[in-house]
């Protein structure tokens, strides 16, 4: 009770930690608030981006957006990140247009879906590389502080170029599948065209039979490119400018020149594939003749460490007993 001028006041002891309490409660409940309205746009996000429904077709050219809604379809990431992936893409067209035709390449021979552009696939990567790139951020500044960060960067760019790199692997190493196979494919369309059946009769045979190996996917597609509507003289030619390999293309220019002039193509695909397993021998020879050669190398470096370590316990008992000395 506090007694001033004839005025009576009273007065109540507050404890100190309720007065501070409103205040302290105050910035998790706003983190709180911050961190969830995040995780359900978060949330929200995924799910939209997850959805396959068809894009609006406007203004744009119709084989385009229908192109884009099957790339939604079998693509979850491409989905999920398709603005970003677009984007990039624009970009690419103009920072890597000369390099594009053989991305382009590169994705026929490798398998992917026909549906992607050169310029999107390559955004794809390079949207992997940044989804990557705060990981090599933290963990550089971790380590090396602010010059981390250029490590980071050069991280980034590194992952994007060895994406790009692992798809001219798998070019080549499916190229190199469909090489192996393709002398049989064509011993297979022989025995059936020679017993009668029609070169798209055989196709889809030897196709069915071959199931779940490249060269099948391959020529079932030029099947498929028949069936709707083009001339077997095109499809074979996709086929060669899809995968892009000089030997595939001299086995597929003489069948197309048989075509035309009217050569039996069973005469045909006995001659090539006989021509391919000759290929295949001269390979392996050049292949054995090439390692003895980089053997070399490796056998040098295995004598020099052996005579390391039988004379090298003499040469310092030697050493040592002459400064004993």
């Amino acid at each position: 009770m506090y007694t001033g001028g004839g005025t009576a006041y009273s007065t109540f002891n507050i404890p100190r930690s309720a007065t501070v309490m409103l205040p302290d409660l105050t910035l998790p409940l706003i983190a709180s608030s911050l961190v969830g309205g995040a995780i359900f746009v978060a949330v929200w996000w995924v799910v939209q981006a997850l959805r396959t429904d068809d894009l609006v077709q406007g203004d744009e050219w119709r084989y385009d957006v229908s192109r884009v809604n099957e790339l939604r379809r079998i693509d979850p990431f491409f989905r999920m990140f398709q603005p970003l992936i677009q984007t990039l893409a624009k970009l690419n067209r103009v920072a890597f247009g000369r390099f594009l035709p053989q991305i382009g390449r590169e994705l026929g021979a490798a398998g992917k879906s026909r549906f992607w552009l050169p310029e999107e696939y390559l955004a794809r990567l390079e949207t992997i590389a940044l989804l990557l790139m705060p990981l090599y951020v933290f963990s550089c500044l971790r380590f090396m502080d602010l010059p981390g960060v250029l490590l980071a960067l050069t991280l980034t760019g590194l992952t994007a170029w060895l994406l790009r790199r692992r798809l001219a692997s798998q070019a080549h190493y499916r190229v190199m599948l469909i090489k192996r196979r393709l002398p049989f494919l064509l011993d297979l369309l022989t025995l059936l065209m020679e017993a009668g059946a029609t070169f798209l009769h055989a196709l889809g045979q030897a196709t069915e039979e071959l199931r779940g190996h490249p060269v099948a996917g391959e020529f079932g597609r030029v099947l498929t490119d028949i069936s709707m509507g083009k001339t077997r003289t095109q499809a074979l030619a996709a086929l060669r400018d899809r995968l892009g390999d000089d030997e595939i293309a001299g086995i597929v220019g003489a069948i197309i020149q048989s075509e035309e002039l009217g050569t039996p193509l069973a005469r045909i695909f006995r001659t090539q594939s006989d021509v391919l397993r000759l290929k295949r021998t001269q390979r392996a020879e050049t292949i054995a003749g090439e390692a003895g050669v980089n053997m070399l190398l490796p056998g040098i470096l295995v004598m020099m460490s052996t005579v390391l370590i039988i004379f090298g316990p003499f040469v310092l008992n030697y050493l040592y007993s002459g400064l004993s000395l």
